[in-house]
């Protein structure tokens, strides 16, 4: 199993147990679903299922939500206009090429040719966007993008990552 966590924070924002597709060698496309599932679902030794059954007064509560977003703890933040996530990409790309200058000098070309590209098609989906940190909620770090794709007449929820500011790793 892999799993990659955010180079700044160590936050894991996803694992290969959803389909992960690599694009322009610079942002990971990683394919979720919408899920509910009950808290709190736990039975305690001693307990009196039927007594406590028999309170008809309480719901269940449910959790709902993207997959990918509930299992790696991931938590919803927001720019308030295309100008503000302007000003982040362009201060956590500058923090991505130090770094990467630091730990792996050979991809820094290959980085900064791919990622214009996909800086300009994201800017133009900024309104369809959900934005994600990690578990720390360091809004230094990465901010993982959340869009909706039409896949086969169904509504499929893709997270979107950059590769470079994440580390895989393997157990």
């Amino acid at each position: 199993m892999k799993i990659w966590k955010d180079i700044f924070t160590g936050d894991e924002m996803f694992s290969d147990t959803y389909k992960v597709k690599l694009v322009d060698d610079v942002m990971y496309e990683v394919t979720g679903k919408l899920i509910s599932r009950k808290l709190g679902d736990v039975q305690l030794d001693g307990a009196n299922p039927s007594a406590e059954e028999a309170d008809e007064g309480t719901d269940e509560a449910v959790e709902s939500g993207v997959d990918i977003v509930l299992n790696h703890r991931l938590c919803e933040t927001g720019f308030g206009d295309k100008k503000q996530f302007t000003v982040y990409l362009k201060d956590y790309m500058k923090k991505l090429v130090t770094k990467l200058e630091e730990t792996n000098p050979s991809e820094v070309d290959t980085f900064k040719n791919n990622i214009n590209k996909v800086m300009k098609e994201l800017l133009g989906r900024f309104k369809e966007l959900q934005f994600f940190t990690g578990e720390s909620m360091d809004g230094e770090a990465m901010i993982a993008m959340l869009e909706y794709r039409e896949i086969n007449g169904d509504s499929v929820p893709i997270l979107l990552c950059f590769k470079h500011g994440l580390e895989e790793e393997k157990f």
